[in-house]
């Protein structure tokens, strides 16, 4: 069940950043704090799905990201394009990074977060590791700035499973929260949104297989 929105006021819509379209796919930036599908309760009808719908009525949403992140998403143009692309997220085929500002410098440059996850349900929308009845969960990331004794990091990162707060989760697990984050963590005052941007989308096109790659630099 999705959780109620108290509050909500979203950016303003002045037009699409649109990357890239064509008659199969439509990729947009979508800004921080914006819902990527319609939230529950009245007054939260706006999202990036209505948005892009309301330019292209075939849209329809493949994935999602939270409403605090930023960057690449990518629509479907008819349910037989959109049955493809689910299908290639599905069987992991799509290729996604994130470039987020992360709490203190981790110690290696490079690794792996597996950590399985679960919803936390008497807290939702918080998500917990939980080794028992987790979905497994796998993050990479990589050190792109900072060195050791810093008090933040930007990181890349690249996540191999597709969980709810897999990346917000994994890094407040390893104890490197991503700034800004109000569910994880005691950095939300740190940054005035959260640091956490979809910067790189690489999929197979569903009508003639091309690889095609997409990039949107970071905001901050």
């Amino acid at each position: 069940m999705q959780p109620i929105l108290t509050e909500y006021f979203p950016p303003p819509h002045t037009g699409l950043a649109i990357i890239y379209c064509d008659d199969a796919i439509i990729v947009v930036d979508k800004p921080s704090g914006l819902l990527s599908v319609p939230g529950r309760g009245p007054g939260k009808d706006d999202c990036m799905a209505s948005r892009v719908q309301g330019e292209f009525m075939d849209a329809l949403i493949v994935h999602r990201l939270d409403m605090s992140t930023s960057g690449l998403m990518l629509f479907a143009r008819g349910a037989e394009h959109h049955r493809a692309l689910s299908m290639d997220f599905a069987a992991r085929r799509v290729d996604k990074r994130y470039v987020a500002v992360v709490d203190g410098v981790p110690a290696e440059a490079a690794g792996e977060i597996n950590l399985p996850l679960i919803t936390d349900w008497p807290n939702r929308p918080r998500q917990m590791v939980d080794f028992e009845r987790g979905k497994p969960s796998l993050t990479r990331f990589e050190l792109i700035s900072g060195e050791a004794g810093d008090d933040h990091s930007r990181l890349l990162l690249e996540p191999v499973t597709g969980r709810s707060h897999q990346l917000r989760l994994h890094l407040w697990a390893i104890g490197h929260p991503i700034l800004g984050d109000d569910l994880y963590g005691n950095v939300a005052a740190r940054a005035p949104r959260l640091l956490l941007h979809a910067s790189r989308l690489a999929l197979r096109h569903p009508v003639d297989g091309r690889q095609l790659a997409f990039s949107s630099p970071a905001p901050f």
